[in-house]
C-alpha cells in the first residue's frame, strides 16, 4: 500500500522513541520476551537481519510475514467464501476484499490448488461490488489456472491485481475505499496471527515479536486513515483501531545499538533482533480485541 509523506515522517518519529537503545535505559528497562541470539553481539561472524514493515501493505504482503513463520494449516479461522453474497454495502466488499486476500494468501502456502481459485474468484466478486473492472482478476487467474507450479508468480500476480485495485480506488476518488480494504487485511493478518500461531501457554519470542511489531503499521494506518473523517464507515473503524492501539501503547520495541538500518524507499527496517517490554496479559488482551473486531468485520 502506498504511503503519504507525511505518514513516513510521523512513522520516523515513532522510530526515534521506540528504538531507543538499551543502554540508556539501564535502571528500568525489563525486557519481557528478546529474539536476539545470546552471542549476536559478540560473534565474529556476521548475523542475519531479519525485515520489519513498517509501511502499509497489501493484504498479500502481509501474508508473506507469516509464511515465515510456518503458520500451521487450518481452514476452520478463514472467512468462508459462502458469505460472499452476503455483503451488500460497498464498505462490507471493501473491508472483506482484504480480509480474503489474506485467507488467500494463506491457502497459498498450504499449496491448495482449487481452494485458491476459489478464493480468488471471490475476490473478484468484491472487487465488482466496488465498480473495479474484471481485468485486473481475470487475467490472473486464468494465468495461475493454468500453471500453479510456481508459488512466486501466484503471489505477484495476485500483489499486482491489489495493486491496480487500490490505484483504480484512488484514481476514481475513492481512497477511503481503499483504505478500508487495507484495513480488512491487516486485520485479518493479525487475527491469524493471533490465534493459529501465538499460544499464551507457551508464546514464542518470534511470533511475539511479529505480533508486537504490527504496533508501527498500526500508526501508519491511522494516519491514513484520518484523511477520510467524512466517510462514517471510515470514522467507525477508525475509532476501533485506536482503542486496539491503547494495547500496543503499553509496551515499548528495543534494538541494540548499531544494530537498527531503517529502508525508507522499501519501507522496512532491518535488525537481528528485539526486546519487548510486552506481557502475556497484553498479548492477550490484544488477542481477544482483534478476534471481537475481526468477527464484526466478517458478519454481513
Amino acid at each position: 500500500m502506498k504511503l503519504i509523506s507525511s505518514t513516513l515522517i510521523i512513522l520516523l518519529m515513532l522510530l526515534t522513541f521506540a528504538c531507543k537503545q538499551k543502554a540508556q535505559e539501564k535502571d528500568t528497562f525489563k525486557p519481557s520476551f528478546s529474539t536476539y541470539k545470546t552471542d549476536s553481539t559478540d560473534s565474529i561472524a556476521p548475523v542475519k537481519k531479519n525485515e520489519i514493515f513498517y509501511g502499509l501493505l497489501t493484504p498479500v504482503e502481509i501474508c508473506a510475514i507469516f509464511n515465515r513463520l510456518g503458520v500451521p494449516p487450518n481452514y476452520t479461522n478463514l472467512n468462508p467464501i459462502s458469505n460472499r453474497d452476503k455483503y451488500l454495502s460497498s464498505s462490507k466488499a471493501a473491508i472483506n476484499a482484504g480480509i480474503y486476500g489474506v485467507d488467500f494468501g494463506y491457502i497459498k502456502m498450504l499449496g491448495v490448488g482449487q481452494e485458491m481459485i476459489d478464493y480468488m474468484v471471490t475476490i473478484r466478486e468484491m472487487s465488482n461490488k466496488l465498480g473495479i473492472p474484471d481485468k485486473y482478476l481475470t487475467e490472473p487467474i486464468k494465468r495461475i489456472q493454468g500453471d500453479m507450479s510456481d508459488p512466486d508468480t501466484i503471489m505477484t500476480l495476485m500483489n499486482d491485481a491489489f495493486n491496480k485495485m487500490e490505484d483504480h480506488l484512488r484514481t476514481s476518488g475513492r481512497e477511503s475505499t481503499a483504505g478500508l480494504m487495507v484495513t480488512g487485511g491487516w486485520v485479518e493478518a493479525l487475527y491469524i496471527a493471533t490465534q493459529m500461531v501465538y499460544d499464551p501457554a507457551k508464546p514464542d519470542p518470534e511470533v511475539v515479536q511479529r505480533i508486537a511489531e504490527q504496533k508501527y503499521t498500526l500508526t501508519s494506518l491511522l494516519s491514513y486513515m484520518k484523511n477520510y473523517y467524512d466517510d462514517p464507515v471510515v470514522l467507525f473503524y477508525t475509532k476501533k483501531l485506536k482503542f486496539l492501539k491503547n494495547y500496543f501503547d503499553t509496551f515499548d520495541i528495543y534494538f541494540k545499538k548499531g544494530d537498527l538500518e531503517i529502508d525508507n524507499t522499501k519501507k522496512i527496517f532491518r535488525s537481528s533482533g528485539s526486546e519487548m517490554t510486552v506481557t502475556v496479559e497484553t498479548l492477550n488482551k490484544i488477542r481477544d480485541y482483534v478476534k471481537e473486531l475481526r468477527t464484526e468485520m466478517v458478519t454481513p
